[in-house]
C-alpha cells in the first residue's frame, strides 16, 4: 500500500537516483583523498629540488664546481631508477597505503640528513640514498588511484595529484629563500633548508598508515551504498579491459606504446629537471637580486602550469582525447625555452619565457598519465607505470648534469638550453607516435 502522499509516478525521495549516487561518490572520494595525497605529493617535491635551492649556498661551503653540483641533483634519479617498479608492484599486491607510509618515513629522516654532510662524497651518497627512499611514490599513487577514481574521471584526478608538483615549487621557493638566511647553531641556511624540509615527510608518513584506505570496500568513511557502487564500477571496468584483451607483466613491459611512454617522459623529465635544477641559479646571474628574491622570480613558472594543468586535465577528460592534449604542450615547452635562450641577458624576457615554458610543460601531465590506464591494469599497469617513472625520471638525472658539464665547459648556459629544447622536441614526437589499440568505453584515444 502506497504512503498518502507518494503517488505511483513520484519517486521516493528518500531513494537516490544513480546519477545522484555517481555524483555524491565520485565528490566524497575526491574531497577525502585528494588533498591529503596533494600534500604528501608538495613535501616529496620540497625534499627532492630544494638542493635547487641549496646550490646558492653549497658550492661555496662545500668546495663544489657546477658540474659536481649537477651530479649531485642528478644521482638522486638513479637510486630512483632501481626501486620503482617493484615499488609499484609493492602498492598494487601488498598495500599502497603502507607503502606510502615507508617511503615517506625513509625519505623525510634521509632529507634530514642531507643537513650534516661535508665532502662531495657524502652529497653524492646522501642524494643516492634520498632517491632510493622516494622511488616507488609516485607509481603508487598512480595505482592508488585506479583503486577509487573512474577512467572518466582519471585525468582530473591526476591533475588535482599532479598540481602539488608544480604548487611545491611556488611554495618552496620562497620558503627556500627564508630558510637560506637562518643561522642557528653554527649551521648556515642551506643546511637548515633540509632539517626543516625533510621534518614534515616524517610526520606525514605515520598520518598515511591511519588516514589512507587501500581500497573502497574497505571504506567505513563512505556510506554502504557509494561503497557498492564504486565497487561494482571499478569492477566493471576491468571486466571490459580483460574482454579486450589481457597482459601479463612482461607483455605490457614490452608493449609498443609502454616503450614510446618511457622514452617521452624521459625527454620530457630532462628537459624540466634541466631547468628546473639551475633556473634559481640562471636568475641569479642575470639579475644579481638576494637568494630570497631570486627564489621569489623562481616561483612564477611553477604557479602558470598549476593553472594550465588543471585546464588541460579538465579538458583532456571532457573531449577524452590524450595523445595531443599531451604532445602539444611538450612542442610548446621546447618553443618557449628556445624564446628564453633569444632573450640573452634581457631579465625581463627570459622571465616571460621560462614563465611560459612552465606553463606548458606542466600541462602535459595529466593526459599523459592518463594513458597507460587506459589499456593496462592491475599488475600490468603498475608495472608500466613503474617502468616508464624509472626511466623516464633517469631524465632528471641527465637534464641537471648536462647542463652543468657544458656551463663548467662553456660558461654560458646558451649549449645547456640549446640541449633542453631538442628534448622537448623529441618527447612531443614520441607522444605522438602512441596509439593506443583500445580503450574501455571509447574507442577515441587516437
Amino acid at each position: 500500500m502506497l504512503k498518502p502522499g507518494i503517488d505511483k509516478g513520484t519517486p521516493n525521495p528518500l531513494i537516490a537516483s544513480p546519477d545522484d549516487i555517481s555524483l555524491r561518490t565520485r565528490r566524497r572520494i575526491a574531497r577525502r583523498l585528494l588533498p591529503f595525497l596533494f600534500a604528501l605529493y608538495i613535501v616529496a617535491f620540497l625534499d627532492r629540488m630544494n638542493v635547487g635551492a641549496a646550490a646558492l649556498q653549497m658550492p661555496g661551503d662545500l668546495g663544489l664546481n657546477e658540474r659536481a653540483m649537477g651530479l649531485g641533483a642528478g644521482i638522486f634519479f638513479v637510486g630512483y631508477f632501481l626501486l620503482e617498479i617493484p615499488g609499484a608492484l609493492i602498492a598494487e599486491y601488498w598495500s599502497a597505503r603502507r607503502w606510502i607510509a615507508r617511503i615517506m618515513l625513509s625519505w623525510g629522516v634521509l632529507t634530514v640528513l642531507m643537513a650534516f654532510i661535508h665532502t662531495a662524497r657524502a652529497f653524492y651518497l646522501v642524494r643516492f640514498l634520498v632517491g632510493a627512499a622516494e622511488a616507488g611514490f609516485f607509481p603508487a599513487v598512480i595505482v592508488y588511484l585506479t583503486h577509487w577514481f573512474r577512467n572518466t574521471d582519471r585525468a582530473k584526478a591526476i591533475a588535482a595529484f599532479y598540481a602539488a608538483m608544480p604548487l611545491s615549487y611556488v611554495i618552496g621557493s620562497p620558503l627556500a629563500g627564508l630558510l637560506l638566511g637562518l643561522h642557528w647553531l653554527g649551521l648556515r641556511g642551506w643546511r637548515w633548508l633540509f632539517i626543516l624540509e625533510g621534518l614534515p615527510a616524517i610526520v606525514l608518513g605515520v598520518i598515511t598508515v591511519f588516514y589512507l584506505t587501500d581500497w573502497p570496500h574497505q571504506a567505513e568513511w563512505l556510506p554502504p551504498n557509494q561503497r557498492q557502487w564504486i565497487t561494482i564500477r571499478l569492477e566493471q571496468e576491468q571486466r571490459e579491459k580483460h574482454t579486450l584483451g589481457s597482459y601479463s607483466v612482461w607483455r605490457a613491459l614490452r608493449h609498443r606504446n609502454v616503450i614510446l611512454l618511457t622514452f617521452c617522459y624521459f625527454f620530457a623529465v630532462a628537459g624540466n629537471y634541466g631547468i628546473a635544477f639551475w633556473l634559481p641559479t640562471m636568475l641569479k646571474r642575470l639579475s644579481g637580486q638576494s637568494d630570497l628574491r631570486v627564489t621569489l622570480l623562481a616561483a612564477l613558472p611553477y604557479l602558470a602550469g598549476f593553472l594550465t594543468q588543471q585546464m588541460n586535465g579538465w579538458h583532456s577528460d571532457r573531449s577524452r582525447e590524450r595523445r595531443w592534449h599531451a604532445a602539444i604542450p611538450l612542442l610548446l615547452s621546447g618553443l618557449f625555452l628556445f624564446l628564453a635562450i633569444r632573450s640573452g641577458q634581457a631579465l625581463a624576457l627570459a622571465l616571460v619565457s621560462f614563465i611560459l615554458v612552465g606553463a606548458a610543460y606542466y600541462a602535459f601531465h595529466p593526459a599523459f598519465w592518463a594513458v597507460p590506464t587506459e589499456f593496462l591494469s592491475k599488475s600490468a599497469a603498475a608495472a608500466s607505470i613503474g617502468l616508464i617513472n624509472s626511466v623516464g625520471n633517469l631524465g632528471g638525472f641527465v637534464g641537471p648534469l648536462v647542463i652543468g658539464s657544458l656551463v663548467a665547459r662553456t660558461r654560458s648556459f646558451s649549449a645547456g638550453l640549446l640541449c633542453l629544447v631538442g628534448s622537448f622536441l623529441v618527447a612531443a614526437i614520441l607522444m605522438l607516435a602512441v596509439g593506443i589499440e583500445s580503450r574501455v568505453g571509447d574507442p577515441s584515444c587516437r
